[in-house]
């Protein structure tokens, strides 16, 4: 812990205490004041107590400007609490009359000074309680404002400069070769603008990067400026959007002008969208700060000369909210998607988190690459460094396929809930629910292949089946999407064929395979009510779009969209039915087998498939080990009860 918070907590320590002395310092004033009986006196009056030497103290006190003694007092009748006050005529009379009477009646009087007459008593009187509460203020504005170091600075700029030491290039970026490509002339015109400006030609003044999350998008614009070698200033677009109308804009033109000064540079502007979204939109209308800070970048992007060498890129993963204003020729005219890698790019990806992991023998990039379909670069850097994790976890010296298909499932689906309990008859619903998955998979002719298994429970779902496309599509076919909606319906239908009864188990399967059907229907033409789209996707009303989707069908027509998508989800379902009655035999076996070893991988099953048992198990590798041998091994070591632990348990028992 540094010095600066041992401050913080010194002064959170010491205020209580602060406050509770001050309060019984205040009770204890308050207590003696309150003790005291003052009684005030009329000139008349104390003349008279005067003259009848009745005065046992007093004290006198001048007040020049007033022109008049304030005089504090005790009766020599009175009680020990009880004092009087009375303001006297500034005069030499009542001064005379008061030290004849302390002569002949020996009481004793003092006098003070005029409090008026000491200046540095009337600045602490007059002026320190003004400084007090002007302090207290600019505190609280402080506190409120800023929340920072420079509390008055809340219209500067929040964008930053990149350091040289996170110096990015192309090397550092896999993958994206043709948004490299696109990107080159930027650098080419940051470092050599007059080869453009000799024939005439005009670079774009911003690139708009989009693409899912996750794909590469900051990390490009960072490799961009890298490559120049110009300045890089980097900034989110919530930084601009402030609680005061105007900041924003206030913010944007201070941005720009740090870039003029320092141009050529580059701006990156991640997740636009946050400013950039259409204006008059949304729920109850638009958004005044949003909308002049847009404004207000719409009008700086305009004014920039030809010459200024000021490029700006945006990344945002939702192009459909932005302001028509932003993507016209002259603003964001050049737009780049960022899509998901493929096999190849997801390959050079791995080789670059990689270098810093040590790989087991036998796992190659180019088999993780085929296994990883639909992950983004960030995801596949999340599987290498949770299978890190693990192998660290598990004191191994060397990342394994183990470790690798534990940190994929993780990534997918969360961790496993090696922990809860599942009666026997659960786990053969879940086991032959996922066995019917297996055996659609395998059976169909174009199905993806089966590469893993598992009836472990993970997040939400008791147990999963991982299958991957044979090879990677831009389009799927229709042929394609019944495969997709058969196999999501085989888990279904092997509970209907072999307990005779059915289950909750399916119903995310239904949502995969009703959203798939509908889109068949309704969007990609592929149902006998021909080639019409009758839904339009549109977003959340809270994105600036419309409530639901946008739907061109009468009544009648919404009655034919429905059965049209019954007809599929049953043909579909007649299909799967009719695969697993044909195999029964191989839903049972692997049915069973996943019951002894909870998980298969694709190895495991072709071999399974093909020589009706397992391959021959090492005992090297516990974790691929049936539960049946686990239990031998365990009891072989003295553990107790071993016939009733659950695999989990048994390798927890065995130091897994």
């Amino acid at each position: 812990m540094n010095k600066g918070i041992d401050k913080k907590v010194l002064k959170r320590g010491l205020l209580p205490y602060l406050f509770i002395i001050l309060a019984m310092l205040g009770i204890f004033y308050f207590a003696r004041i309150g003790n005291k009986k003052v009684d005030e006196l009329s000139y008349d009056q104390f003349i008279v107590e005067l003259d009848k030497g009745n005065i046992a103290k007093l004290e006198i006190t001048t007040h020049g400007s007033a022109y008049i003694y304030e005089v504090n007092g005790k009766l020599k009748d009175s009680k020990e609490n009880e004092y009087f006050v009375a303001t006297l005529p500034l005069s030499e009379e009542v001064v005379k009359k008061i030290v004849e009477a302390s002569d002949n009646q020996d009481f004793k009087f003092m006098v003070n000074p005029d409090p008026e007459s000491s200046g540095l008593l009337l600045i602490v009187v007059n002026v320190l309680p003004i400084v007090l509460l002007v302090g207290v203020a600019f505190w609280f504005l402080n506190k409120q404002l800023a929340g920072s170091k420079n509390s008055l600075d809340f219209g500067k700029s929040r964008a930053r400069l990149s350091s040289d030491n996170n110096k990015v290039t192309f090397k550092d970026v896999a993958g994206l070769k043709e948004e490299k490509e696109e990107v080159k002339e930027l650098i080419d015109f940051l470092k050599n603008p007059k080869k453009f400006q000799n024939l005439g030609a005009r670079i774009p003044k911003g690139v708009l990067l989009f693409g899912p999350p996750g794909t590469g998008k900051t990390l490009l614009a960072k490799a961009v400026a890298g490559e120049a070698d110009v300045p890089f200033y980097f900034i989110s677009g919530s930084d601009f959007v402030e609680l005061f109308v105007g900041v924003g804009a206030s913010r944007v033109r201070d941005m720009f002008q740090q870039a003029k000064r320092n141009a050529p540079c580059l701006i990156f502007i991640d997740e636009i969208d946050a400013v950039g979204r259409q204006r008059g939109t949304g729920l109850g209308g638009g958004h005044d700060e949003r909308e002049q800070t847009l404004n207000q970048l719409l009008t700086e992007m305009d004014g920039f000369g030809a010459n200024e060498g000021i490029i700006i890129i945006a990344a945002t993963n939702r192009p459909d909210v932005l302001d028509p204003a932003l993507l016209r020729p002259g603003r964001f005219d050049r737009q780049v998607t960022v899509n998901l890698p493929d096999v190849r790019e997801r390959e050079e990806i791995l080789a670059v988190h990689a270098k810093n992991k040590t790989l087991a023998d036998g796992i190659t990039l180019e088999n993780l690459a085929k296994r990883t379909p639909g992950f983004s670069g960030a995801d596949l850097e999340n599987l290498l460094n949770e299978a890190a994790l693990l192998a660290v976890r598990r004191n191994k010296n060397k990342i394994t396929m183990s470790e690798i298909d534990e940190a994929t499932d993780r990534v997918l689906m969360g961790p496993a809930k090696t922990s809860r309990k599942y009666s026997e008859n659960d786990r053969k619903l879940v086991a032959y629910h996922e066995a019917g998955h297996a055996v659609i998979g395998l059976k169909l002719k174009n199905a993806s292949d089966v590469q893993k298994v598992t009836i472990i429970p993970r997040g939400t779902a008791g147990g999963y089946n991982m299958m991957v496309p044979t090879e990677e599509k831009l389009c799927s076919t229709k042929t394609d999407l019944l495969e997709q909606i058969t196999g999501l319906l085989g888990g279904r239908t092997a509970e209907e064929i072999i307990f005779g009864e059915i289950t909750t188990g399916a119903h995310n399967d239904f949502e995969k395979a009703t959203k798939i059907a509908r889109a068949m229907v309704t969007e990609y033409g592929m149902s006998d009510l021909g080639p019409l789209q009758f839904e339009q996707a549109a977003g959340s009303v809270f994105l600036g779009r419309d409530y639901n989707k946008s739907q061109h069908f009468s009544n009648e027509v919404a009655n034919e969209i429905d059965m049209e998508m019954r007809k599929i989800i049953n043909n579909c379902h007649k299909e799967a039915a009719e695969i697993i009655k044909k195999n029964k035999d191989l839903l049972k076996l692997i049915a069973d087998t996943l019951l002894e070893y909870e998980t298969l991988t694709k190895e495991q099953i072709d071999y399974l498939v093909e020589h009706n048992k397992m391959p021959e198990e090492d005992e090297s590798n516990l974790e691929s080990l049936s539960v049946t041998k686990l239990r031998e091994l365990a009891e072989k070591k003295g553990i107790k009860n071993a016939n009733k632990l659950t695999k989990a348990e048994l390798l927890k028992e065995l130091d897994v």
